[in-house]
């Protein structure tokens, strides 16, 4: 795969390819690398081909509901306050939280409405929000301070219930109402259990664009959960809930509640092949399936193919690494024998013994689309 690195001001590596990134975006993405979604950049999957286990920086897909901010890290200070602390507000430094004991986790960052597009495509609904296909998912080692423990520094009370962390992005306005700044609700337990303040992202310190200077990852959990450049941590002796809880990120429309589900957490079983889409590919010739597949519930176990509509699967095979919050690589072999327009499936089953379903669940907001994917292929 041809990497074409160049050498940028401050010596990282970065594409030599480099288009005017939209507004509120800080890196380059170039088409052929990323689907551009107003501040919003989808990663191509067939970019993936190729590639190792760990999703590098400037491939990885960027969510933002405003712009990116520039933060100073000398200036930076992550405030914990609320009244479920035992005293006031405790504040730490980037110097503060750099020499506290470190923890890494190599885990998936998904974007809840990963897949929305196939609700039309596939299942003929209609849904709103950003219209990602497959690629709002990466996978990075994430290095920083379990926030188990700056709660135990901060003195967190028995009393504590939940937390609501708070990002340090411009105020986000939807329809002409200020929503403030991004925040979400996560329970105690969660952010005791795996919860990780990151300040880098694949050994190096993080890009703006994924949370500089530190930002939370809460593994298994819909990307929003995963509050970037954060600056603010209430500790609550009550249940919180913010727009991120309440309007956002819950399944509304037929089938649910009139006030929305309940918030959405752990991510489903998903898959998705490297293959542009659609995919050429000659026939009567063996090609090399590549994909990934992951699950919030835990290690992906099995992944099956099929290329007759789901009539018959066979297995793919599993490579390498199989974090139980990371993804698995798989190949599998094809060798298509007409020309014409087809589709490829894959369908994968986690160690909960969860499996990709055949049609996701609606919901009008275009949430948690698990269901197995038709990849749509022309064979010439």
């Amino acid at each position: 795969m041809d990497r074409r690195f160049t050498t940028t001001e401050n010596g990282q590596g970065a594409r030599a390819e480099r288009t005017r990134a939209p507004s509120g975006v800080r890196k380059p993405l170039p088409p052929h690398l990323f689907a551009v979604h107003g501040t919003n950049a989808e990663t191509r999957w067939e970019a993936l081909r190729g590639e190792d286990y760990l999703t590098p920086d400037d491939l990885f897909f960027v969510r933002n509901h405003t712009a990116t901010p520039l933060i100073d890290a000398e200036r930076w200070r992550l405030t914990l306050w609320g009244d479920g602390l035992r005293g006031g507000p405790v504040s730490f430094t980037y110097d503060d939280i750099l020499g506290m004991p470190a923890e890494s986790v190599t885990a998936f960052i998904e974007c809840a409405g990963n897949g929305r597009r196939l609700y039309g495509e596939q299942q003929e609904q209609q849904v709103s929000g950003t219209p990602w296909r497959l690629g709002a998912v990466g996978v990075a080692r994430w290095r920083g301070v379990r926030l188990a423990t700056l709660l135990e520094r901060a003195g967190m009370s028995d009393r504590a219930v939940a937390l609501m962390p708070r990002g340090l992005d411009a105020d986000y306005v939807e329809a002409g109402e200020n929503l403030g700044r991004v925040r979400r609700p996560l329970p105690v337990a969660k952010a005791l259990d795996d919860v990780v303040v990151a300040y880098e992202m694949n050994g190096r310190p993080l890009p703006p664009d994924h949370g500089y200077p530190a930002r939370l990852v809460v593994p298994g959990w819909v990307g929003i959960a995963s509050i970037k450049w954060l600056g603010d941590i209430q500790v609550s002796a009550e249940p919180l809930e913010s727009p991120w809880s309440t309007r956002l990120y819950r399944m509304h429309g037929p089938g649910h509640p009139a006030e929305g589900g309940p918030p959405l957490t752990a991510v489903g079983v998903k898959s998705a092949f490297e293959l542009p889409w659609p995919a050429r590919l000659e026939a009567g010739r063996e090609h090399l399936l590549r994909g990934r597949s992951w699950s919030g519930g835990g290690r992906v176990v099995r992944v099956e193919i099929s290329d007759d509509e789901g009539a018959t699967w066979r297995p793919a095979r599993l490579l390498g690494d199989r974090h139980p919050r990371g993804w698995v690589r798989w190949t599998f072999p094809w060798t298509p024998r007409e020309t014409g327009e087809t589709g490829l499936l894959a369908r994968a089953a986690d160690e909960t013994g969860a499996v990709q379903p055949g049609r996701a669940a609606y919901n009008t907001l275009g949430y948690g689309f698990d269901a197995v994917v038709r990849h749509p292929v022309v064979v010439i």
